[in-house]
């Protein structure tokens, strides 16, 4: 199976690249290409086995030459944070609906789609499950959450009305292995009341919920929650920093508990997902922040 990956250069893309080379050298035949738009970006990966695909997601005509040959596409392309919101469309939305259309027209077997928590917007008084409906809203709801969950209804209607195999993994806030995610947390929690929380997936369990997305049968149509099991407060966000909390936060209220707050019981049961890092403090203690 030859699989097309996009966004590899990214802060997700460059774990999880690396981690998929590694798989395919164990399995006869497979095989990962990379469409970026940095060839030199590109190298360490091309070092480990990649082909490498030279193009712009925005592309159509480069991005139909990357998908030549492709079995498989795991679209982890972002435009987010400090983005123009006509960029977080064209990339969120347009583009990978785009990536959809054309994999489809490319005869490509298989169609990962990477989302966000963020997509499901207001919080609903509990975790929240693959099946809850977009409802717009919460204090980090924005053009990037948005075009999200719109590329997320479109790719599904392709699966519906064409048969392409979709299958969308939607991410918590992610951190690790030096991933600078975590001390920017504290751009937002900085302001949240202390025993507001977040919930997380450490860069490991990313790669783990995407490739068993990607490799199991009977999962097309289905979305799946890719989360650990702890959420850790804001408190524990400044701890985990080194920074102290700031005054008044003890006293703030938090009127949405239960936004961001996912359940990963699908991907669990269904996938066999079990988060080598159950908590940021488990991957504290094992040196992988």
């Amino acid at each position: 199976m030859l699989t097309l990956v996009t966004g590899a250069t990214g802060e997700v893309g460059r774990r999880f690249v690396p981690r998929l080379l590694r798989r395919t050298t164990v399995r006869t035949g497979d095989a990962v290409r990379i469409l970026v738009r940095d060839e030199e970006r590109a190298a360490p990966f091309a070092a480990l086995g990649a082909e490498v695909a030279v193009g712009d997601l925005r592309d159509g005509a480069g991005v139909r030459r990357a998908l030549e040959g492709a079995d498989a596409v795991v679209n982890i392309a972002a435009a987010f944070r400090w983005v123009p919101d006509e960029e977080a469309w064209e990339v969120n939305r347009d583009a990978a609906l785009a990536l959809g259309r054309a994999a489809l027209d490319a005869g490509a077997l298989r169609f990962v789609q990477v989302s966000t928590n963020l997509a499901y917007g207001e919080g609903r008084g509990r975790p929240l499950v693959e099946d809850d409906a977009t409802v717009p809203g919460g204090a980090l709801w924005g053009a990037y959450p948005a075009a999200k969950a719109e590329a997320s209804a479109g790719l599904l209607a392709l699966h519906r009305e064409h048969g392409l195999d979709v299958r969308i993994g939607s991410l918590s806030f992610v951190y690790g292995e030096g991933d600078p995610h975590l001390e920017q947390s504290l751009m937002w929690a900085k302001d949240w009341a202390a025993h507001k929380r977040l919930q997380m997936v450490h860069h490991a369990d990313v790669a783990q919920g995407l490739m068993r997305l990607l490799y199991a049968p009977g999962a097309a149509g289905r979305m799946y929650n890719i989360a650990d099991d702890a959420p850790v407060s804001a408190a524990e966000l400044h701890q985990l920093n080194g920074v102290p909390l700031p005054g008044g936060a003890s006293e703030r209220d938090d009127p949405d508990p239960w936004h961001g707050m996912v359940s990963n019981l699908r991907i669990r049961e269904e996938l066999g997902f079990r988060p080598l890092y159950p908590s940021v403090w488990t991957a504290r203690d094992a040196g992988a922040l």
